[in-house]
């Protein structure tokens, strides 16, 4: 019998298997793998790096869009409110660089350089 992807992550994981790869796990069995990377905007292969507990890079950025994506993670956002996790992500992803034309994009832009999660993920990459 061919093994599931939760069964997979057990292996991997053992006990130490987080609740957000288990929720990944199951929707990689309930759907698939690609599928699942597709909806995190993420690479099958990352996918299968973290069920197997072999991805390198840091996860909690991998953590963050399944909170956002599956488990309906959510944050208080200064600039617009309550948003997903993955969804403030993605802005902070996009504030990188200014573009003018779209005045929400220049807004976040503005923001998201001032925000604490922002600059803790700056002072991450540093280090």
């Amino acid at each position: 019998m061919k093994e599931t992807p939760l069964d997979i992550a057990r292996k991997a994981w053992g006990s130490a298997l987080p609740d957000w790869v288990e929720v990944l796990a199951i929707e990689c069995g309930r759907t698939s793998a690609n599928r699942v990377a597709d909806k995190l905007d993420r690479s099958s292969s990352v996918i299968s790096q973290v069920l197997h507990r072999k991805y390198s890079a840091d996860m909690r950025h991998i953590e963050e869009r399944v909170r956002g994506v599956y488990l309906d993670g959510k944050l208080h956002c200064p600039a617009i409110g309550e948003m997903a996790v993955h969804a403030c992500q993605d802005w902070r992803q996009k504030s990188r660089t200014f573009a003018a034309g779209n005045p929400m994009r220049t807004r976040m832009f503005r923001a998201c350089r001032m925000c604490p999660r922002n600059q803790t993920e700056a002072d991450d990459a540093t280090r």
